[in-house]
């Protein structure tokens, strides 16, 4: 059931029980649980941490920790499963579920004692009527009887007849229920998508409870920045959600600039201004931005001799000299922006921030962008993305360089998204523009698997919305195909590599 009043029925009974956390491993799930532990350090609530990658983990964690406690949270994961079947928990086992993951399976939604989802209901969810797809199951025994009580044989057989023409009526109309049913949910079920931010919903909770900090809203902010980059939600979702931030960002942060006490170096200040959106560009050089960002690699098409000349056009236009766009950001100018560096590292010393964490992985994070765009060229200029009828296929092969990144769901994914823009871009072919992208890329060599994601088409009136989870169960049941739904998103499989064939087979006949 949707839990209305966060504060009353989720915090308010919680705060006095042990409680577990279960929390998947993506950006906007870690911001959540940072607020949600901020709270509950403040209130000195006892609970236990554990990260979850998949359902496999899930699970194994579960029956690890289900006789300890009787409460669980679940951040990013649960929601568009039936919970209660894959668990299998104890009745008096209760699941708060806060989760960005659509649609929210229909028997969590209907339980009303066990699963609690802290869900923002503004959101456009559209779950089916209960009366239209639960049906009492007493409605269809209770005339199934047939009474004998002395009646003259004629009275009889013209009962008889009556009860048959019932039963007969009842049972049509039983079986036009269960079709109409069948239809509403392949209507609910069928598109795979995500909703408000976790850890914006966490950060309203705070604000609820008057324990907001800066450093909560600044988590919400990265959460929601997460899924915007991810391209897991609209334009216009993210616009809006940024106005919700951008009201508290100016309560928390208003001070008159004339104000004599200087901020603790310890401070979170927070402002809100327009940036470029480009990958990392004040961490790197503008020359790598803008190579190694997904819109202008795409737009430019750099992959290509004609790309890099066109972009080389687009600096001189600018009228930015190569050799100042191709040093580090921070070097463009040089009377603050350097001293501002040391600064900060001399602050971060001083109060043991993690800088060389954050500096590492911003490098892996560049490292990452790279590599994305190294394949993405690699795949253009090789011909691997194929139109397979419905939708286009790529498959990345063991040795291809960098490979081993993208064997994880999420890189993969984003890979995808990347490549899928890049296409769009470069093919002169009008209907491969407007299709889907499966894409699979070796997961273990040892044990025969390959990663497999679904995307859904790059248009600019893209909805965000993903019919690939249900498809891809379709056609392995119908071909037997080994696969394994582990990951959170229902888009993301885990195939054995020679199975594939058959199930591509059976996903171009199901989409066709």
């Amino acid at each position: 059931m949707f839990v209305s009043d966060f504060r009353k029925e989720f915090y308010e009974v919680v705060q006095s029980q042990r409680v577990l956390l279960f929390v998947a491993s993506d950006v906007d799930a870690l911001c959540a649980c940072k607020i949600l532990q901020a709270l509950f350090q403040c209130d000195h609530v006892q609970y236990t941490l554990v990260p979850v990658s998949g359902w496999q983990e899930l699970e194994t964690s579960f029956l690890e920790h289900k006789e300890q406690f009787r409460y669980f949270i679940l951040i990013n994961c649960g929601a568009n499963v039936d919970l209660l079947d894959i668990l299998q928990p104890d009745e008096d086992t209760i699941f708060f579920v806060c989760d960005t993951h659509r649609p929210v399976n229909v028997i969590n939604v209907y339980n009303n004692t066990q699963i609690k989802l802290l869900i923002k209901q503004d959101d456009d969810l559209e779950v089916p009527a209960y009366e239209d797809i639960f049906r009492d199951e007493e409605e269809d025994e209770e005339h199934s009887g047939n009474d004998s009580d002395g009646s003259e044989p004629s009275e009889k057989r013209t009962r008889l007849e009556e009860e048959i023409v019932e039963e007969t009526m009842r049972r049509r109309q039983r079986r036009e229920w269960e079709a109409r049913r069948r239809d509403i949910l392949f209507d609910y079920e069928q598109y795979e998508y995500h909703g408000t931010s976790s850890a914006m919903v966490m950060f309203e909770l705070a604000w609820m409870l008057s324990k907001d900090l800066n450093d909560m809203l600044w988590w919400a902010i990265v959460g929601l920045t997460d899924q915007w980059v991810q391209d897991k939600i609209t334009q216009m979702k993210y616009v809006t959600d940024v106005g919700v931030l951008q009201r508290h960002v100016s309560r928390h942060n208003h001070r008159n600039e004339d104000e004599e006490n200087t901020l603790s170096v310890d401070c979170t200040r927070i402002s809100f201004e327009y940036d470029l959106r480009l990958a990392l560009y004040q961490h790197w050089s503008l020359h790598d931005s803008l190579c190694n960002t997904s819109y202008t690699a795409a737009r430019f098409k750099l992959w290509s001799v004609h790309g890099q000349k066109r972009l080389q056009e687009f600096l001189a236009d600018m009228g930015l000299p190569l050799k100042q766009v191709k040093q580090k950001f921070q070097a463009m100018d040089i009377s603050l922006k350097e001293n501002l560096r040391e600064m900060i590292e001399e602050s971060a010393n001083k109060f043991g921030s993690n800088l060389d964490k954050l500096y590492h992985g911003l490098e892996l994070a560049k490292k990452q962008l790279r590599a994305t765009q190294q394949t993405i060229a690699s795949c253009l200029c090789t011909n691997l993305v194929i139109s397979q009828g419905p939708f286009l296929y790529c498959s990345l092969m063991e040795g291809t360089p960098d490979v081993v990144l993208f064997s994880r769901p999420a890189s993969l994914s984003l890979l995808s998204k990347h490549l899928l823009k890049s296409f769009v871009c470069s093919t002169k072919n009008r209907r491969c523009k407007l299709l889907p992208l499966v894409m699979a890329a070796p997961l273990s060599v040892e044990h025969g698997t390959v990663t497999v994601v679904g995307i859904p088409p790059e248009t600019d009136s893209s909805d965000r919305k993903n019919f690939f989870g249900r498809a891809f169960e379709k056609a392995a049941e119908s071909t037997s195909s080994r696969m394994l739904h582990n990951h959170f998103d229902l888009s993301v499989i885990e195939l054995k590599t020679e199975d594939r064939s058959k199930f591509l087979d059976a996903l171009i006949s199901l989409l066709s």
